[in-house]
C-alpha cells in the first residue's frame, strides 16, 4: 500500500527534507515527470530535448528545495522552475543562431476562455508558434495549467495588473495570428475549388 498517496506535496516536500530519504523525491517525480515533460516539449518540440530539460528541472529542484516555502503552493513553485528554464534556454538557443548567422489569462469569467479554448489544436499550435516565449509561457500558464492570475504573477515577479494586461495583449495578438491564417487558408480553399469547377 502507498502511503504517500494521499499526502499533499508540500508535505511530501517537508518530509523530503527533514529525512532526506529518496523515496519521497521519487513521489514527487512520479506525480510531475509528465506534467514537466509535456510543458518542456510545447516549447521545444523535439522529445530528446524536452526530455533533456526535463531531466535538468528535476536536477534544479532537487538541489534548490530547501528554498522552497511550506506556505507556498509546491505545484506553482515548480512551475516557476519549469517556465524559467525552457525560456532561458531559448533564448541562448536563439541568440546562438543570431550570432551564427551574423558570422555567416486572476480573471476566471474571462469571456475569452472558452473562445481559447475552442479554437482547432494544429491551428493555435502555429499560432503559438508565431509569438514570443514570454508570451507563449503566459498563455500555456492560464489555459494549459489553470493557473490563477496571482500564480502567474507569483512564477513572472510581476504585478498582477501587469499580469492581466500581458493576458489581453497576448491572447489579442494570437487570435489575430489564427484568424489571419484561418482565413488564409479558406480563400486558398475557395480558388481551388474554383479552378476545379472552372475545369
Amino acid at each position: 500500500m502507498n502511503l504517500t498517496k494521499n499526502i499533499n506535496d508540500e508535505e511530501i516536500v517537508k518530509l523530503f527534507i527533514n529525512s532526506q530519504n529518496n523515496k519521497y523525491f521519487e513521489v514527487i517525480y512520479d506525480r510531475y515527470a509528465d506534467k514537466i515533460y509535456r510543458k518542456c516539449y510545447s516549447f521545444v518540440k523535439n522529445s530528446a530535448k524536452a526530455e533533456d530539460f526535463m531531466h535538468d528541472i528535476f536536477l534544479k529542484l532537487i538541489l534548490n528545495l530547501g528554498a522552497f516555502h511550506e506556505d507556498a503552493k509546491f505545484s506553482t513553485w515548480l512551475y516557476s522552475i519549469t517556465y524559467n528554464h525552457c525560456i532561458d534556454h531559448i533564448r541562448e538557443i536563439k541568440k546562438l543562431q543570431e550570432v551564427a548567422l551574423e558570422g555567416d489569462f486572476e480573471d476566471d469569467s474571462d469571456p475569452n476562455f472558452e473562445e481559447m479554448k475552442s479554437m482547432e489544436a494544429i491551428k493555435l499550435s502555429k499560432a503559438l508558434d508565431k509569438i514570443s516565449i514570454e508570451e507563449k509561457s503566459i498563455i500555456l500558464m492560464k489555459y494549459q495549467d489553470d493557473m490563477s492570475i496571482k500564480e502567474i504573477s507569483e512564477v513572472l515577479q510581476l504585478s498582477e495588473s501587469a499580469v492581466k494586461m500581458r493576458l489581453k495583449r497576448t491572447k489579442e495578438k494570437v487570435k489575430s495570428i489564427y484568424f489571419t491564417n484561418f482565413l488564409f487558408w479558406g480563400i486558398l480553399l475557395s480558388k481551388i475549388i474554383l479552378l476545379i469547377k472552372n475545369k
